[in-house]
């Protein structure tokens, strides 16, 4: 499928709920692709629009940058390994498409997350164990609180721009995804994205906790998997001292990240590695 100059194509214009479609416009021509619904909530209209092949180079780009227009955010998709089918073409998604994320306080739905991972089991005794509170030191189970917001060392969208370049050249057959929504964190929500549902099968809690980080650490979405999350990042902690409490809200929002991560499986190890890094990956298992 290709647009024409300003005409958003048709099928782009059911993604939207209401008569927003009129006012936007696409100059970015399109490979070919289609609209995929949701098996679960709303499957009244589609929530996502997918390339049929691997992104183009460059497109993620124009696209991100007619986002004003066009009201389209733009997503690099993963899928499934061994099953490229899964979860774009079959709509393992549950689209929550009037979410707002005033809904949550995300201090407290980390502070929860994070009570629930460093907390005991019920068949232990009233502390956790030793290895338990060495995953998470020096807080052990004391949640540390939303970490500060830091300025920007770059503007976030062209920054988000060139890491998704090179996430695209990384994996060159991540597909290209489109999805109406104000903001990467608002699109996750919109789409039902279901990565993390051994975890939590509300993804308007997780794009909540996202939307705080586009706020304090011009975080962007640039692309997800099957249980995948990407993001750039434009102001990234610059020592150790800045880096532990998001490390800590990381491992709240994502413990797969710190249990099953890089050696040693650590909050503090996992904290050092966010230091001057430009991205930030998530995965659940």
């Amino acid at each position: 499928m290709t647009s024409q100059l300003n005409e958003m194509p048709a099928d782009l214009v059911e993604l939207f709920a209401d008569e927003e479609s009129r006012t936007r416009t696409l100059a970015v021509p399109l490979p070919p692709g289609g609209t995929v619904r949701g098996d679960e909530g709303d499957g009244e209209r589609p929530v996502l629009w997918v390339s049929d092949g691997p992104a183009p180079a460059g497109l993620w780009s124009r696209l991100h940058a007619a986002h004003d227009d066009s009201a389209l955010w733009p997503l690099l998709l993963d899928s499934l390994p061994g099953d490229p089918s899964r979860p774009w073409d079959r709509g393992e998604l549950w689209p929550r498409p009037a979410f707002s994320s005033a809904e949550h306080d995300v201090e407290r739905l980390l502070a929860g997350w994070w009570a629930s991972y460093t907390g005991t089991d019920d068949d232990t005794d009233m502390l956790a164990p030793a290895e338990r509170l060495a995953v998470t030191a020096p807080y052990g189970l004391d949640w540390p609180g939303l970490a500060s917001a830091a300025r920007p060392r770059v503007a976030p969208q062209r920054h988000a721009e060139h890491w998704a370049e090179q996430l695209s050249q990384a994996q060159p057959t991540m597909r290209l995804g489109l999805v109406a929504a104000a903001c990467g964190s608002d699109a996750l929500a919109a789409m039902g994205w279901q990565g993390a549902l051994n975890y939590t099968n509300d993804t308007g809690k997780l794009a909540a906790v996202l939307r705080s980080w586009e706020d304090r650490f011009g975080v962007r979405a640039i692309g997800v998997g099957f249980a995948e999350l990407y993001l750039s990042v434009a102001a990234p902690p610059k020592d150790l001292a800045e880096a532990l409490p998001i490390a800590a809200e990381h491992f709240a929002f994502c413990p797969d990240n710190i249990w099953q991560g890089q050696r040693p499986c650590t909050l503090a190890a996992y904290a050092d590695r966010l230091v001057d890094a430009p991205t930030w990956a998530f995965w659940w298992d």
